[in-house]
């Protein structure tokens, strides 16, 4: 799944909006309830708008984080505003930072708006790392009939219940490990453009030592050269 995103946002480019579809749109079978999230890193032009969109159901909890890796352009400003919209097109929230989540409760189903604008920066792109999707609290929310509940006995449920609770706490060490990650991609970027300036700062002070030592050189030479005497007169 993962892989097919980056496919298709490579396929359809800036102008396009990438969608997360359902796992099931079967009317026989159950919609899909489970934890749909996504990471990745993706690049946003110069002056360019990146949308994508995220299929949720009602009732869930849905998050947003991003984290700009790396930016170009002149002063490198690495400000990026990420909004998310509704499936009416309503603002739900709005974040110009460096990193920064958007987090909220879907109260409708449908597709959900995740855009990166970078129409500031009309010189440089940004490397953005994302990670978005909606989890549920409970993650099988298909009824039960009363007969098989009374099957159930209060072991098999209790079982059930703590694998619920792991499921949940597996997750959210998920989403910590991502914002571990994402800063350690943004400082990986820092540290190797501070060490090319280091080195290309270094290179230049170099030759300019090397310069004027040689200019210190040569005008002591000139200063210091005796001129041949001319023919003396009788």
């Amino acid at each position: 799944g993962r892989m097919l995103l980056l496919v298709l946002l490579a396929l359809l480019g800036p102008a396009g909006c990438p969608k997360t579809e359902p796992l099931s749109e079967s009317s026989q079978e159950p919609l899909f309830r489970g934890a749909d999230r996504y990471d990745f890193a993706v690049v946003v032009p110069a002056g360019a708008v990146e949308c994508f969109w995220q299929f949720a159901h009602q009732s869930g909890n849905f998050f947003f984080s991003y984290e700009v890796q790396r930016a170009t352009g002149i002063g490198s400003n690495r400000n990026i505003l990420a909004t998310a919209r509704d499936p009416k097109g309503i603002q739900l929230g709005a974040s110009q930072h460096v990193r920064g989540q958007i987090n909220f409760l879907t109260e409708e189903t449908g597709f959900y708006q995740l855009c990166l604008d970078n129409q500031q920066n009309h010189f440089g792109f940004m490397q953005v790392y994302l990670n978005f999707g909606v989890y549920y609290e409970g993650f099988n929310t298909e009824q039960k009939q009363p007969g098989e509940s009374k099957e159930l006995n209060s072991t098999l449920e209790a079982i059930e219940l703590s694998i619920r609770k792991l499921q949940i706490h597996i997750f959210h060490m998920w989403r910590f490990y991502n914002f571990a990650r994402m800063r350690k991609g943004a400082d990986s970027f820092l540290l190797e453009s501070n060490y090319n300036y280091v080195n290309w700062w270094s290179m230049a002070q170099s030759c300019v030592i090397v310069l004027s030592g040689v200019l210190q050189l040569f005008f002591l030479k000139r200063l210091f050269s005796v001129q041949p005497p001319g023919r003396q007169r009788c």
